[in-house]
C-alpha cells in the first residue's frame, strides 16, 4: 500500500493526517463539533464527554495509518480547527465515505473545507478508491452549497438520518 499523501498547508493551518499525540486536542475538537452541529454526527456531547481519554487515544491510533480509515485535521499550531474522515465503503471497494467533517466557525469560508477534502481525496486515490461520497442532512443548505462548490453532486438518494429517523440525509458524490 502506498503511504498517505504529503501534508499540505492552507493559510495558517496545516492539513495532515491525525497522529496519536493529537488525542487530547481531538477530544476537544470532537466536543466542539458535537455542541456546534449536533445533527451532523452520530453521538451526543454527553456520550463523547463520557468517553475516557484512553478511548480517544485508541481511536486516534486506529485512524492514524493504513488504507481502511483515516482522519485528517486542520492544525494551526494550537487548538485543532477542522476535521474530516474517510473510510472504505463496505459495498463499493472503489468508494471512500467521508464522515465527521467540521470546520470551527471562526475558520469557515477561508478554504479550509476544500483543503480537508483535498487531503481525504488524495488519500482515497492513493488507496485505490477513485470516488468520494458523503451525506448531508436535508435542509442544511450551508453545507450543501459548500460541498457543491467543491464538486460534489446530489445523487438524488435520500436516506433516514441514522440517529434521528424523522430527518433525511441526501447523498453527494464526486471523483476523488
Amino acid at each position: 500500500m502506498t503511504s498517505a499523501p504529503t501534508t499540505t498547508a492552507t493559510r495558517t493551518a496545516t492539513i495532515r493526517r491525525v497522529r496519536i499525540e493529537d488525542a487530547a486536542r481531538m477530544r476537544a475538537l470532537r466536543l466542539e463539533m458535537l455542541a456546534d452541529s449536533p445533527l451532523a454526527f452520530l453521538e451526543t456531547v454527553a456520550e463523547a464527554a463520557a468517553r475516557p481519554h484512553a478511548g480517544y487515544a485508541a481511536r486516534i491510533a486506529s485512524v492514524s495509518e493504513g488504507p481502511e480509515t483515516a482522519q485528517f485535521v486542520a492544525d494551526p499550531g494550537g487548538r485543532l480547527v477542522g476535521h474530516a474522515g474517510g473510510t472504505v465503503a463496505p459495498d463499493e471497494p472503489g468508494l471512500t465515505v467521508i464522515y465527521a467533517v467540521y470546520v470551527t466557525p471562526a475558520w469557515r469560508g477561508n478554504g479550509l473545507l476544500g483543503a480537508l477534502m483535498d487531503e481525504v481525496a488524495a488519500w482515497s486515490r492513493a488507496c485505490g478508491r477513485p470516488e468520494l461520497v458523503l451525506e448531508v442532512v436535508v435542509g442544511n443548505d450551508r453545507a450543501y452549497r459548500a460541498y457543491q462548490k467543491l464538486g460534489f453532486v446530489d445523487t438524488g438518494v435520500r436516506v433516514p438520518h441514522p440517529r434521528f429517523p424523522a430527518l433525511r440525509e441526501l447523498q453527494m458524490r464526486r471523483p476523488a
